[in-house]
């Protein structure tokens, strides 16, 4: 999608989040000041636990004691004990209706917006209406109930275990908590793995990222690296025409490409390393060209330098476009050899693709050259 699409989801989610935060709680009743507070009670005009949002004087709205107040401060009332009449069974059944629902579309937008707090928010207030739901039964503060319902969000949702369970112990303080926490995160992490992958996983396969499992999967065992390569494969030779370097980058994304020495640089053809697309469009706008097919490394060494070759601190760089190559230089030559990594990662066309994708992952690698086993 285009920036302009995204600006007006991006607005329109806005205008509709804030439609949802100033309509819902009209939909709650007021209710009277608790009694012996040592706070204000509804507090006008300034930030505070108890909103009046147009009640009478005396009187509070729950609803938008939780709307309008702050995420943290949100938090820690429903987190708080004591507190069992303060908050009815509606408001938090619209609480965590609402943020539940805006908490889905809002992260989808082209903004920098988290999941965590709202994933709390919504454990908490389903905990706390369900602490209050059996309150009648059962002795239990429904702020213990709040908290264990954001451990049980936390970990059915992001499906982390010890770093929940570390975060939650310490915003409570109480390491009897932990027992309960480690219980509700083994639960819920578990009941979720036997539906679906977690929310971060699901977002990287639905945007369509490069991402590799830390382990190989069992079917991976049954093939081998030979059977899993895509053709037609694109290389280079080691003195290549700049006319077909040219049109290999203008109509492919990769980022790099083998090297093949052919005969007369080589008595049999045999790969002689990997070069980068960064590194084409570097040689190709400093034009190192030659009329004839010679490996002369002199000319580029002269012309280029290590940091002309070397990353871009920021912005992508140079792209296709921005060279300006001239239809004579299109069939002159360029020698890759100077720039070409002599020693890029390769593996055997029969090595088991588990290894040679354990092998990619942890040592990190971008690219994999897989060479025949025996080459004639």
């Amino acid at each position: 999608k285009g920036p302009l699409y995204k600006i007006l989801l991006t607005c329109t989610i806005s205008v509709i989040t804030s439609c949802c935060l100033y309509c819902l709680p009209w939909l709650a009743t007021c209710a009277p000041c608790p009694i012996n507070l040592k706070e204000e009670c509804p507090t006008i005009g300034r930030s505070g636990n108890f909103k009046n949002f147009q009640c009478p004087a005396g009187q509070y709205n729950d609803l938008a004691s939780l709307f309008f107040n702050t995420n943290d401060d949100a938090i820690r009332n429903l987190f708080s004990s004591g507190t069992d009449t303060e908050y009815s069974i509606p408001s938090l059944l619209l609480f965590f209706a609402g943020i539940y629902s805006l908490g889905l579309f809002t992260y989808g937008v082209a903004v920098p917006s988290g999941l965590f707090i709202p994933v709390i928010l919504a454990g908490a207030s389903y905990g706390r209406l369900v602490g209050t739901l059996i309150g009648g039964i059962t002795d239990l503060d429904p702020g213990l109930f709040a908290f264990l319902g954001a451990a049980s969000f936390l970990g059915g949702t992001m499906r982390m275990t010890v770093s929940v369970c570390i975060i939650l112990l310490e915003l409570t303080n109480n390491l009897l908590m932990l027992p309960l926490v480690m219980l509700v995160l083994l639960i819920s992490k578990t009941v979720a793995d036997g539906f679906n992958h977690g929310v971060y996983d699901q977002i990287v396969r639905m945007k369509g990222l490069p991402y590799l499992e830390a382990y190989a999967e069992p079917y991976m065992t049954h093939l081998a690296a030979g059977d899993v390569v895509s053709a037609p494969l694109i290389t280079f030779s080691g003195v290549e025409k700049v006319g077909e370097i040219m049109h290999v980058l203008r109509f492919t994304r990769h980022s790099g490409f083998p090297v093949i020495d052919a005969p007369p640089f080589a008595e049999v053809p045999e790969l002689c390393g990997l070069v980068l697309r960064s590194h084409l469009l570097v040689l190709l706008k400093a034009k190192v060209f030659t009329k004839e097919r010679v490996a002369s490394r002199d000319q580029i060494f002269r012309k280029l330098g290590a940091f002309d070759l070397a990353k871009p601190g920021s912005g992508k760089g140079l792209k296709v476009e921005d060279l300006d190559i001239s239809n004579e230089e299109m069939e002159m030559y360029v020698n890759l050899h100077p720039i070409a990594n002599t020693s890029p990662y390769t593996v055997v066309e029969t090595m088991s693709l588990a290894k040679a994708a354990i092998l990619f992952r942890q040592l990190g690698l971008r690219h994999m050259c897989v060479i025949p086993k025996t080459s004639a």
